[in-house]
């Protein structure tokens, strides 16, 4: 495995009690570290500064809470400005394990890779150690997230255990990225605009005594408006503005038939009823043609959807 330089951000907001500890626990393998006090109430920055004595870290200060994804950012820029080669995020929490560094930014430095994540879907085992209402959620923010991003084969998109070669970070509209919960899953999102080669990596959350910032039932009534949008940009940016393919017509195709059949059957089957007749056999086949014929296409789009999830890592063309 060829040696790169590698650079951890670690956001720090109210996470005062695990911080030291999750600092104390990042291996020689990580040259710079950057923790990013968002307006701390709990002057987690301060603390750092005061009783961490690691050469390698640098603390960053936000006069303005601006959340963990503006906390990113700024750890993104710094790792950037420092010639780094691989950044990983890190929560000062103590959920994640950083002797897991190693394993996390392997497949971006053998070149298989773009972005890695974490997993915590992969292993029943770490299931079972999840509260069930953290897998629920996130059951359902995964499969909003893979329509949303085209990511079909990633898991676990809330993650924020993750790395991103630096040419990558560089070439993001990081200023574009949503600052708050949000940030992970619209990350995804600007790494498919970019063709990034995104790749999960299996592991376990450690879930002790740290409380999450982020509620689940408010991401589930918060993300889908998110998720919304971000897929209609997708499907502009990747089917017509830059290509046109088969699924290009596929999809609205499938969506104009299925809406024609099922209100050209629901607007002749009311006829019926208030004539006192039955439908006729050509209008009942009008509807029902129409909506298979448009689930099809639309079972069409998504197959070539999920078939051009991005393969070739992009960060060696930089």
């Amino acid at each position: 495995m060829t040696v790169q330089k590698i650079a951890v951000v670690v956001p720090a907001y109210k996470v005062s009690s695990h911080i030291l500890d999750v600092l104390r626990e990042i291996g020689p393998e990580v040259s710079n570290i950057y923790v990013v006090d968002d307006a701390c109430p709990e002057a987690s920055g301060k603390l750092v500064q005061a009783k961490c004595n690691d050469s390698r870290v640098k603390v960053i200060f936000h006069d303005v809470n601006q959340g963990v994804g503006g906390a990113t950012v700024s750890g993104y820029r710094a790792a950037i400005d420092s010639g780094v080669d691989v950044i990983v995020k890190l929560d000062g929490d103590g959920q994640m394990d950083p002797s897991k560094i190693k394993d996390l930014i392997a497949p971006i430095v053998s070149g298989n890779a773009d972005y890695t994540k974490g997993n915590r879907f992969d292993s029943l085992t770490g299931l079972k150690q999840m509260p069930n209402v953290r897998v629920f959620g996130n059951g359902i923010l995964s499969l909003m997230s893979k329509v949303a991003s085209g990511y079909w084969g990633i898991t676990d998109p809330t993650n924020g255990f993750t790395a991103i070669h630096s040419q990558i970070a560089k070439a993001l509209p990081l200023e574009m990225v949503s600052k708050r919960f949000f940030f992970e899953s619209d990350l995804l999102f600007r790494l498919s605009l970019a063709r990034a080669v995104v790749v999960d990596v299996a592991m376990d959350a450690r879930y002790g005594s740290e409380k999450s910032n982020l509620s689940v039932f408010r991401a589930i009534f918060e993300f889908p408006r998110r998720h919304f949008v971000n897929f209609h940009k997708r499907l502009f940016y990747n089917y017509y503005l830059r290509d046109m393919t088969a699924a290009s017509i596929e999809l609205p195709l499938g969506i104009f038939f299925s809406w024609f059949g099922a209100i050209f059957g629901l607007v002749r089957w009311r006829a019926s009823q208030e004539a006192g007749h039955p439908a006729t056999a050509g209008t009942v086949m009008i509807a029902a043609i129409s909506i298979i014929l448009g689930v099809q296409l639309i079972l069409g789009f998504l197959n070539q959807d999920i078939a051009n999830e991005p393969r070739r890592v992009r960060h060696k063309n930089y």
